[in-house]
């Protein structure tokens, strides 16, 4: 109503009508214009989990035997300081009910799972991550000795690696740190509840403009069964779809809620998510990843003099100039530079 949103959370029906009657009046109060929302049909689904081992179903001694196991195996390595793992899983089912007749439940569960080895040596502290998680299934988990091993050697090996002088190099990501520098440096930029009402990022994320050369695709897609970030429906009861937001290194989609899509007048993509039940669904993204492409790493290398490989990675936001915190030790900053992507301008 009027351009504005009500919202109330509640984990008890009773007074279900009086909970509807106040989502509609703080709608009423605030906004100033029409509300817009892209046409959907309604759909009733049940959508089916299909776990294939259920961590709800393991004993919590047997997730701290495991731990226990993996933290043993960080400690048996000489030189190392301090160690922390985290495990977490959740059984999450929701309901989606519209007033245009949709009716959509759906059940996941996830699991995740994080170790760090921090080794020291002389007054040097280096450390090293691991992240894994799995999507109703428990099994992945069980088999990390043999990573959670080379991790903490790997930690005591980056106390003795030479120091990085700061300067400009060509910089080559792996999958993984490609991965992560596309959701922060790019993807955010893609979601269009903050561009359409950013004036600055309208002009940045023109469609068409290229951002690339013909070879890089980036997508996003919560469509592939499987993956963490893979749902059926949002949480507005938009199907999933598979999203270009780079096609052969020019802009050609963004992501959408009904709303956002219906103020810009695109299509819907099923990006409206919400943490829980406590919050409103807003335009975030899913998988994101830059599609696979034919060069090998040797041919990526094959023409470089001096640079770096940059593997992993610690964290990361986006900002309007980005700089890239290489693992391992380092003094100042390495800045992307290719002569085959020069990436997109945050």
């Amino acid at each position: 109503m009027k351009g504005g949103w009500g919202f109330v959370s509640f984990n008890d029906l009773t007074g279900l009508q009086n909970k509807v009657e106040m989502a509609v009046k703080q709608a009423r109060f605030i906004g100033k214009e029409t509300s817009r929302f892209y046409a959907s049909n309604p759909v009733v689904e049940d959508v089916p989990v299909k776990i294939k081992e259920n961590p709800a179903l393991i004993p919590l001694s047997e997730k701290k035997q495991l731990l226990d196991e993996y933290n043993d195996a960080i400690w048996s390595t000489a030189g190392i300081q301090t160690s922390n793992l985290g495990y977490g899983d959740a059984n999450k089912k929701t309901i989606f009910l519209n007033a245009a007749g949709s009716f959509i439940t759906q059940e996941r569960s996830d699991v995740t799972i994080r170790a760090v080895a921090i080794a020291s040596k002389d007054g040097e502290v280096q450390q090293a991550g691991l992240s894994e998680g799995s999507r109703d299934d428990f099994r992945p988990v069980r088999k990390l000795h043999k990573d959670i091993k080379q991790l903490a050697q790997r930690a005591v090996d980056m106390l003795t690696v030479p120091t990085l002088k700061g300067g400009e190099y060509t910089v080559v990501l792996d999958p993984i740190l490609a991965g992560v520098f596309v959701h922060e440096a790019f993807g955010h930029l893609s979601e269009s509840d903050f561009v359409y009402e950013n004036a600055q990022l309208k002009e940045i994320m023109t469609l068409g403009k290229v951002f690339g050369g013909p070879h890089l695709n980036i997508i996003d897609s919560a469509s592939k069964a499987g993956l963490r970030g893979s749902f059926k429906y949002d949480d507005e009861g938009t199907r999933s779809t598979k999203t270009y937001l780079i096609r052969e290194g020019k802009l050609t989609g963004r992501l959408h809620s009904r709303e956002t899509a219906a103020k810009m007048n695109e299509k819907p993509t099923g990006n409206a998510r919400a943490i829980n039940y406590r919050h409103p669904p807003i335009v975030r993204m899913t998988n994101t990843y830059i599609e696979p492409g034919k060069c090998s790493f040797e041919e990526m290398i094959a023409d470089i003099k001096d640079g770096v490989y940059a593997k992993n990675w610690y964290g990361g936001q986006p900002a309007w100039k980005c700089s890239l915190f290489l693992p391992g030790k380092h003094t100042g900053y390495a800045t992307a530079k290719s002569r085959k992507w020069s990436g997109p301008s945050c």
